[in-house]
Formats: structure tokens, sequence, C-alpha cells
């Protein structure tokens, strides 16, 4: 069958939207909770692959490990997003999610640093530059396969990108939360902290499966394909790129900041690891639930309104709720911080995959979405619990990530302010 007759008859394809959510969100829930069962479990990996004298500077190559794979993320998107416009959503889908699961696989089954000596870490930190650029090319190719499937219920269907996420960080945090019940902290050192990323690989073969029988979007199929997408991107739609990068700021650092809770709570404000993972699993619960419904609300109000209510209402609360739970720090207080934050971030994050895909045309979606959300993730994400991390040990704070996470949001504040005309 020539190429032209196949996508012909994937544009006569009524898509399903269960399959395509499916097709499209596992590969994301894949990603997503690899990086959080890497942040949650930071402490163990760094006993088993970075020993140092000081836990502190073992703590702080771990984080560096974790935002070092981050670096690598840009050119992922590049290179899987310039391949998604030119050559289909579905073969960069499936390129991403096979990448993922070999770097879960070097994770889970790597001997430590007192078998192999030197080279667990460098190993630890190939499988992480691997997972980066897989997930480098994942969220632009997904998500414009979401909105040129379901145009007219982009801010609906784009909002369960975000959603995924919560549902990796709830799953990350109920293995935390149930192995640090049922395993002494000997036996998670020792070897129950590999138990989730072997979960996670079970996790690829059943996407790999469902992305194998999915058709191109319709709207893709039709259109001319570029032989050139990156140069446009990086010709006249620089500003797009800008706006969209300025768009993810806030919401990639709170997703990050919720990853770095059990570090956060155990190591700065001395609570037990059950009460950690219990807010992150209160984050994740709140995460997975309230994203598609403020996706839904959005499609009534519009976008725009919910992103600048969540943003004013962080900016003016997250000093304060931050200030409050370390002067009275106890289980509660960090609960309600914990879900204060997860659930400005879900009516932010609802809107802003859709909203990023409508900035840019369909020939150079995937890579323009690609490129500013891992230029996003990788400077004010990947880095953060790392810079948080920092912060506290240079300044004494533990207001600290208070401070960022208000920083950040005044970033995207300017940029919603300057893409008004754009979307609604």
């Amino acid at each position: 069958m020539s190429t032209l007759s196949q996508a012909a008859m994937q544009v006569q394809t009524k898509p399903s939207l269960h399959k395509t959510l499916f097709a499209t969100c596992i590969g994301n829930a894949l990603e997503w909770f690899d990086i959080a069962v890497y942040g949650f479990f930071a402490s163990y990996i760094a006993h088993a692959f970075f020993p140092t004298s000081d836990a502190s500077v073992s703590l702080l190559l771990t984080f560096g490990s974790f935002g070092v794979s981050f670096l690598i993320r840009p050119l992922g998107a590049v290179v899987l997003g310039n391949y998604a416009d030119r050559h289909g959503r579905k073969k960069a889908l499936l390129l991403s999610i096979n990448l993922m699961m070999l770097g879960g696989a070097i994770i889970t089954f790597m001997p430590e640093y007192g078998t192999i000596g030197l080279a667990a870490p460098l190993l630890i930190m190939l499988a992480r530059l691997i997972q980066g650029f897989s997930a480098g090319g994942e969220f632009g190719s997904s998500t414009a396969f979401l909105v040129e499937h379901f145009p007219k219920r982009k801010a609906f269907i784009a909002s369960w990108q975000f959603a995924t996420q919560g549902a990796s960080t709830l799953m990350a945090s109920a293995f935390g939360l149930g192995l640090t019940q049922i395993l002494s902290e000997a036996q998670i050192q020792s070897w129950g902290w590999r138990i989730p990323f072997a979960f996670g690989l079970l996790i690829g073969p059943l996407g790999i499966y469902i992305r194998r029988h999915v058709h191109e979007p319709a709207s893709f199929a039709q259109q001319e394909k570029s032989a050139a997408p990156l140069k446009q991107l990086f010709g006249a739609q620089k500003e797009l790129m800008l706006l969209a990068v300025g768009l993810m700021v806030i919401s990639t650092a709170v997703n990050y900041m919720l990853n770095y809770v059990p570090t956060y709570a155990t190591k700065t404000l001395h609570l037990p690891g059950s009460v950690a993972f219990s807010a992150t699993l209160l984050a994740g619960a709140i995460l997975t639930l309230v994203t598609p419904l403020m996706g839904l609300w959005a499609e009534r109000v519009g976008r725009v309104p919910l992103m600048w209510g969540s943003l004013l209402l962080l900016l003016v609360t997250i000093y304060p709720a931050f200030r409050y739970m370390v002067n009275h720090t106890s289980p509660l207080t960090l609960m309600l911080l914990v879900g204060w934050m997860a659930l400005l971030k879900s009516i932010y994050f609802s809107t802003v995959p859709s909203v990023m895909a409508d900035l840019f045309p369909v020939g150079t979606r995937a890579s323009g979405m690609a490129i500013s959300y891992n230029v996003a993730v990788t400077i004010f994400g990947g880095f953060a619990p790392l810079v948080c991390t920092l912060l506290i040990n240079a300044t004494g704070s533990s207001l600290a990530p208070g401070y960022y996470l208000m920083a950040v949001s005044l970033l995207s504040a300017a940029a919603l302010l300057r893409s008004r005309s754009r979307v609604a």
C-alpha cells in the first residue's frame, strides 16, 4: 500500500478518545514515574551509588545527576521533536518509550558502588542521560498528537498530559509509603528501592503495543511536511518559544518541588519518611483528579482566567505557607502545604499544554513544544532540588524553596501577559 493510501486511510479513521489518551499518556506516565521515584528515593540512591564520608555531599551528587540528566533533554527535544514533525508523531512516540525502558532497566539492575566501583555512578549517569534524551521528545510529540486528534476538546484532552504526571506521582508515593511500612530501613537501602523501578519496566511493553496500533492525526497527515522545521523555529518563531518557556516555568518548578518534598521533609524538617511520602501521595491524588476537571472547566470559562487566578494565588500565599509550616512543623502542616501547592498547580497545569500547542503551527508544533518545554524543565525544574538544597545550606533558612517559587511565578506571569493576544 502506498504512503498516500495509508495517509488517506488514517484520515478517514475516526480516532477513539480512550485509546488515543491511553497510547499517549502511558509513555508520559512512565517518564514521570521514573523521575518521581528517583527524586523520592534520592537518599537511598546516594548511599548505593554516590557514597562519601559526608552525607550532604553524597546527596548533592545524587541530585546533581538528577539535574545533569535534564541537560540532555533539550537535545532530545531537538532530535525527537524534529523527527516527529518530519516523519510522524507515532514514530517519535514509539522511539521515546523504547529509550525510556532502556534507561529504567539500567537503573533497576545496576550493581552498587561497593561491587563495581566507579562504574556504578557512571552507568547510573548514563541511564539518566538516556532517559533525559527520550523524555525530551515525549511531551511535544504526545501533546501534538492529542490536540490534533481532538482540536475541539483541546483544553480537556491536553490536560491529561499533566494528569498522568499526577498519577505517576501518586504511584511513586504509594510505593514509597508502602515500602517504609513493609520493609525495614536496611532492607529498603539494600534492595527495596529497586522495586518501583522494576515496576516501571512493566509499563513499557504495554505502551509500546498500544502505540503501534494508533494512527497519525488527520491535520498532520494532510499537512505538507517541512524539510526544515528547526530552521523555522529558530528563525521566525523564536518569540513563540520564549513565550512557551515562560508559561512552563512555574508549572515545572512546582512539580519538581513536590518531588523534592521527601528529602526536604526528612533532611531539613526531620520528619519521618512515612509522613513525607504521605504528603506526596496527597499531591499525586490532587494532581490526578483535579487537573482533568480543571481542563473541563477551562472549556467553559476559558483558559487564561484560570491561569491568572492560580498564578496570583501562588505568588501571594507561598511564602506565608512555607513560613507557617517551618514555624509549626508537623505532619499536618506539611500535608496542608503540599496539598495547596498541588491544587494551584492542577489549575494552572491543566491549561498549559493546549495553550502551548496553540502558539505553534502544525508544521513546527512538536519541535516547538518539545524544545520550549524541555528548556523550562531543564533550567527551572531539573535543578530545583539542587538549587533549594544549596540555598538551604548556604543561608541556613528552611524557607528557601518558598523564595524560589515566588521568583519563578513572576517569570510565568510576565510570559502570560505577553501572550494574552495569542490565546483565549
